[in-house]
């Protein structure tokens, strides 16, 4: 039984339902349909019910849920049947089988692709390549059976118009190695003409709407299906199939599976011509008939690579042979020329499928395999086969269709019992006979040799002569009227809805079925003319020809008659219950919840018509008859040890029977249960009701009861955790401090005697606790430096070093040239070097402004180029003392013109070339602007050396602020204009233009 859900979505297993009836089997299938809980067991069986939306049930999360879990261990699904299949096989080496059953729309085809999902996604844990290659082409397989084999019916946008029986073959290990398909009774009747609002098969209008333009060139197409009239009516059925997408996906499966290009443009070519076939038009010519479109045959042989005139003469005419062995050509009329026409485009697509079935079966057949060096070769089958049918107009197909779940009801029912003998009979329980309808009487009123429904039809179509289809009805009337399960209208006249030679009715497990036997011998005689298997062996299309080798034999070699349709199925059916009959079963039985394909609405009708005619009331009677409810001791003490203070936690017993045993004594139910070997057998599903009451009022205490233990645990897990982190946090950070300090020893242990005192010695990553301590480090080291650094500079550089300190912090990265490179004198105008011819003329007159002036030093003396307001350049001097910034006329013995007060010196703006012009802002805004060249080419720059020697002396005074700008052209030209007169200013900057071009700088070098 599986997992005990909650009420609220009624019960998961169907052998629980207090009355079996079935109002109570629909009202709790409407319940769980209404909550998406659309699975739910009889025992081992899986009832499934289309939910006709997206239920989130699968997936790579959910495989793992279901994944070497008991049946009984989760709620019902899919996945737990194909798990209890598939560890079935894989632990007793035992060939087991899904058998999945239910009417058209049911949903049976998509159980069938989750369930070989599921095998897929549990097995090859390794991810053998040739394993997965065989997982794919079958999962690929479906699509391409999907394609040929399913239509769009009124009940159905994807239903499959064939049975499908696929065989997994597995090595030892339990991986997938290989399969084989088998398929039964195509509705291939379907391809000439079908219901309205119904579609022929996917596969033609795939073609037209998906295959390229070429390929419709090359076939004779046109992109229009209404131009067709085998697909015409389906047309203008709207469908949510989207035909052009699945063309490119079949495409794409046909050739991983690996078909060739040669055999995927046969399969279309033979497509094309069944649709050109069905435009053919017979006109009546004296007796015989004729074609009127006879492009139409041209293009047909083109296509099948055959000669039209062979193609026209098959088409119009039959050989036949006499009893003589002569051979004549005997025309069709209009009537036998269209019959031959749609019997051959029903053969041909028949052929097509069939061949495309094996063709698969070739790739994915198990090769080279030798029992005694692979060990045993296990199967799971998956039988994705037509429910029961019962429409308005039921013919030759639904009593095929029907006599299938006949044979199949018969199997399920026995297999049903024969496992419950054999488990009562392991256990050591006593077996109860069980009383249930045995429909073999209906399967021999279908199937007995000589007496039997096929028997009669195939005898008809035996018989020489026009044997009609009321001839039919009126020799089994005569031969079946004595039998319980079959009538007619002339067998009980009172029954109007039946007509006089037309239907008969049988009386089946799952309700009557009425059918028409209208078509039912041309349908079984299956005629096909010799002609036309002749025509195709001929072809010159190699696969075209493979498909047809009956076609080699002439008509007078031809002496067998072909087996009918009917016995064909019959044999195919014996067949497939023998291959059943020796796996072990599992089954999925699905129903359709109403016509409307809607989520939201159940059909009491409708779905008690398919609870019916699927037995599950029958199958929950033959699970319920004796013992509803049985589970291995161990895991029933698993589930119920709670209830019962002997078995909680553990017991101390000496086997699980006897603690079974104490936890139904204990709450009274030892007359309701009887114990097995391995098992508990429980009989009323209200005793299990009884102890599921008790465990749900023991839980919520152990709940919190292991809730308290558990949260206690992790707690001091979690404290023992942090001491630990913390500990190893301490060990390890006090390792990477010892690690760094000693890496810096060891790299600065020998600086002192490096030339560049370690500057070039790279500092180690420290760790983030040291990254404070590394900048402090860095700093010190900088300072040790420095100082080692100026132990060494002669005392009297160190105005020039001070200087420049000072320049570096007003210009570095603000200037491009400020002259650090050079040796700054300061006092040009003193120096022979710079000032030979009029050096004893400054130093007179410097002397006479030191006694007058009272300045105690020269910071900076230098010729430089003056423009006054009246637009003369005249060259001027400068002396920069510690009191006074003077202006002198080196024209006359270096007279002061002007005595600005250095405390008057508001800052000093420059530019960011390689210019000498510098402007002294005052605080009256009389600046002044000089530039420090001469107007000849020299490489000296001073501009550096006056901001350095007047950084510097500023720096002394804390409380005295020097501004130093640095600019770029455009500001600095605002700020010339701004400082001085405007003519002033416009030949200032002419002298900028013209040092630029007398020094090839690039433009931008001055401002």
């Amino acid at each position: 039984m599986a997992e005990l859900e909650s009420w609220e979505f009624g019960k998961s297993d169907f052998v629980l339902l207090d009355n079996l009836t079935i109002e109570e089997f629909l009202a709790n299938l409407k319940v769980r349909f209404d909550k998406n809980r659309i699975y739910t067991y009889i025992g081992e069986v899986v009832v499934s019910v289309n939910p006709y939306q997206h239920v989130d049930l699968y997936g790579r999360d959910m495989i793992e849920h279901y994944k070497g879990r008991e049946l009984y261990e989760r709620p019902p699904h899919l996945y737990a049947i194909a798990d209890s299949a598939y560890k079935a096989m894989k632990r007793r080496a035992k060939d087991t089988c899904i058998v999945i059953s239910g009417e058209s729309g049911s949903g049976k085809t998509e159980a069938s692709k989750y369930i070989m999902q599921y095998i897929a996604a549990i097995t090859n844990p390794s991810q053998r390549v040739e394993v997965e290659s065989v997982k794919n082409i079958l999962l690929k397989s479906n699509c391409v059976l999907e394609a040929f084999g399913n239509a769009k019916t009124n009940r159905n946008d994807n239903s499959s118009r064939f049975g499908k029986y696929m065989d997994i073959n597995f090595d030892f290990k339990g991986d997938p190695t290989g399969g084989h398909i088998n398929n039964y009774l195509l509705e291939k009747s379907r391809v000439i003409v079908q219901q309205r609002g119904e579609r022929n098969f996917h596969s033609f209008y795939q073609l037209i709407l998906g295959g390229s333009d070429d390929l419709l060139k090359s076939l004779y197409l046109q992109r229009d299906a209404k131009e067709y009239a085998f697909i015409r009516d389906g047309a203008t059925v709207n469908s949510v199939i989207n035909d052009k997408e699945n063309f490119k996906a079949v495409m794409k499966a046909m050739e991983i599976i690996g078909f060739s290009d040669k055999e995927i443009d046969t399969i279309y070519k033979i497509l094309a011509t069944i649709l050109h076939l069905g435009n053919l038009m017979f006109i009546a010519e004296s007796d015989t008939a004729s074609i009127s479109n006879n492009d139409v045959v041209s293009q047909i042989a083109d296509i099948t690579m055959t000669v039209p005139d062979t193609v026209r003469k098959t088409l119009l005419h039959r050989t036949v042979a006499t009893g003589g062995g002569e051979v004549i050509k005997k025309g069709h009329t209009v009537q036998e020329a269209a019959y031959g026409r749609d019997a051959f485009a029903k053969a041909i697509y028949d052929r097509l499928f069939c061949w495309i079935v094996n063709r698969i079966n070739d790739v994915i057949e198990v090769k080279g395999y030798d029992p005694r060096i692979h060990g045993k070769n296990t199967v799971i089958g998956v039988l994705d086969i037509y429910g029961f049918e019962i429409f308005e107009n039921n013919s030759f197909e639904q009593f095929c269709i029907n006599y299938c779940n006949e044979k199949l009801q018969q199997l399920f029912i026995e297999l049903i019992l024969r496992q419950e003998q054999a488990e009562y009979q392991r256990e050591g329980i006593e077996w109860q006979h069980i009383d249930y309808f045995n429909n073999q009487i209906i399967v021999d009123l279908v199937e007995q040799p000589h007496k039997g429904i096929i028997a009669i039809l195939d005898e008809a179509c035996m018989n020489v002569g026009k044997v009609t289809d009321a001839m039919l009805v009126d020799t089994m009337d005569s031969k079946l009227g004595k039998h319980a399960h079959y009538t007619s209208r002339k067998l009980c006249p009172t029954e109007k809805n039946m007509e006089f030679n037309k239907h008969f009715r049988i009386k089946h497990y799952a309700g009557q079925v009425t059918y028409s036997v209208e078509g039912f011998i041309d349908k079984n005689k299956d005629t096909l003319y010799q002609d036309f298997k002749r025509l195709m062996y001929n072809s010159s299309n190699p696969v075209l020809k493979d498909m047809w080798p009956d076609g080699k034999l002439s008509i007078t070699e031809v002496t067998k008659r072909p087996l009918t349709a009917a016995t064909l199925f019959r044999s195919s059916m014996i067949a497939l219950i023998v291959n059943l009959e020796c796996k072990e079963p599992y089954y999925v039985r699905c129903i359709k919840p109403n016509e409307q394909k809607s989520p939201l609405i159940f059909d009491y009708e409708r779905c008690r018509h398919q609870v019916e005619y699927l037995g599950l009331l029958e199958n929950v009677r033959v699970r319920r008859a004796g013992f509803a409810y049985r589970q291995p001791y161990e895991r029933f003490l698993l589930r119920y040890k709670m209830i019962c203070e002997y078995t909680w936690p553990n017991h101390l017993m000496s086997t699980d029977l006897e603690a079974t045993r104490m936890i139904i004594d204990q709450h009274d139910f030892q007359q309701d249960v009887a114990y097995g070997k391995t098992k508990l057998f429980i009989r009323t599903p209200q005793t299990l009701f009884g102890l599921e009451s008790a465990r749900e009022e023991t839980i919520p205490f152990i709940v919190l009861f292991l809730q308290k233990l558990w949260r206690g645990a992790l707690a001091r897990k979690r404290c023992r955790g942090m001491r630990a982190v913390y500990a190893i946090m301490s060990y390890y950070k006090t390792f990477k401090v010892k690690a760094y300090l000693i890496e810096v020893m060891k790299r600065f242990q020998n600086v002192r005697s490096m030339s560049d005192y370690g500057k070039s010695v790279a500092w180690p990553t420290p760790p983030t606790v040291l990254v404070k301590f590394e900048e402090n480090m860095k700093y010190l080291f900088r300072r040790w430096r420095a100082r080692q650094i100026v132990k060494n500079i002669p005392p009297s550089d160190m105005p020039q070093i001070k200087a420049k300190i000072a320049a570096m912090d007003a210009l570095l990265g603000r200037r491009k040239d400020w002259g650090v490179q050079r040796n700054w004198e300061q006092d040009y105008l003193s120096s022979v070097r710079y000032n030979p011819e009029m050096m004893s003329q400054f130093t007179t007159t410097m002397n006479g402004l030191k006694g007058k002036k009272q300045f105690s030093s020269v910071l900076f003396s230098a010729h430089v180029r003056k423009v006054n307001r009246f637009n003369k350049c005249e060259d001027r001097a400068i002396l920069i003392t510690d009191q006074y910034l003077y202006k002198l006329e080196p024209a006359k013995r270096y007279k002061s013109m002007k005595a600005l007060p250095l405390s008057h010196v508001t800052g000093i703006s420059v530019t960011n070339g390689r210019d000498q012009l510098i402007i002294f802002h005052t605080k009256a805004n009389d600046d002044l602007v000089v530039c420090l060249d001469k107007m000849q080419r020299g490489n000296d720059n001073r501009i550096g050396e006056v901001v350095g020697v007047l950084a510097n002396h500023f720096n002394r005074d804390p409380d005295i602020n020097l501004l130093v700008r640095v600019n770029v052209e455009a500001s600095f030209e605002l700020l010339v204009k701004n400082s001085v007169s405007n003519s002033l200013a416009i030949i200032l900057l002419a002298h900028c233009e013209a040092l630029k071009d007398q020094r090839s700088l690039p433009r931008g070098e001055y401002s």
